[in-house]
């Protein structure tokens, strides 16, 4: 039976070994280890070749979607460059990445419009569909074309994720949440070092 003593020294030995653990504590979902979300091979707006290897050294916050968007998608590029903005001389440690899903219609003309309304930084990644497909599926993104009177829409997955300056995705971001979360996620990743 330990005494009294021994008993408080233990409890404040444990609760100063719990208060070490230096991993930060995320508002997003942590999901660092998955066994997904390791390759991405697309060009960008001006139609050169990219991989997520190229931008090792910065924090990715990594979007699907598409320009004819009505709702979701201007209104998560809208909330990651707020959250971006706010980061003051870090944002230059961040880069923005947006995949197209609707491959058909956005032309990289389309995109860098798009993106760069946004913040100028953004990059926008196409490829053709099967190029598309392939890296949706790496990063468990669902899409799926959808009649629309005339024309059509995309259907797809709104979550975002971060990628730290080491190439590991870290964070899934829910589109609900990024302009509560994102930034303090962000500034998280990047004091990581």
């Amino acid at each position: 039976m330990l005494s009294c003593s021994r008993l408080f020294w233990s409890i404040i030995i444990c609760s100063f070994i719990a208060g070490c653990d230096s991993r930060p504590q995320f508002r997003s979902t942590d999901i660092t280890g998955a066994p997904y979300g390791h390759a991405l091979e697309l060009s960008d707006h001006t139609g050169k070749p990219r991989r997520l290897e190229d931008f090792r050294g910065k924090a990715v916050v990594l979007f699907f979607g598409f320009t004819h968007c009505p709702d979701i998608c201007p209104t998560t590029l809208a909330d990651i460059a707020q959250a971006v903005k706010t980061l003051g001389a870090d944002a230059e440690r961040v880069q923005v990445l947006m995949v197209s899903v609707d491959p058909e219609r956005d032309t990289p003309e389309s995109l860098a419009k798009y993106v760069t309304a946004f913040d100028p930084r953004f990059i926008a990644l196409r490829g053709d569909l099967a190029a598309t497909k392939t890296v949706a599926a790496e990063f468990k993104i669902y899409f799926e074309k959808a009649k629309s009177g005339d024309s059509y829409t995309v259907n797809h997955s709104a979550q975002s994720y971060v990628i730290d300056p080491q190439g590991r995705l870290r964070l899934l971001v829910r589109h609900d949440r990024l302009a509560q979360d994102l930034a303090a996620d962000l500034k998280a990743i990047l004091a990581e070092g």
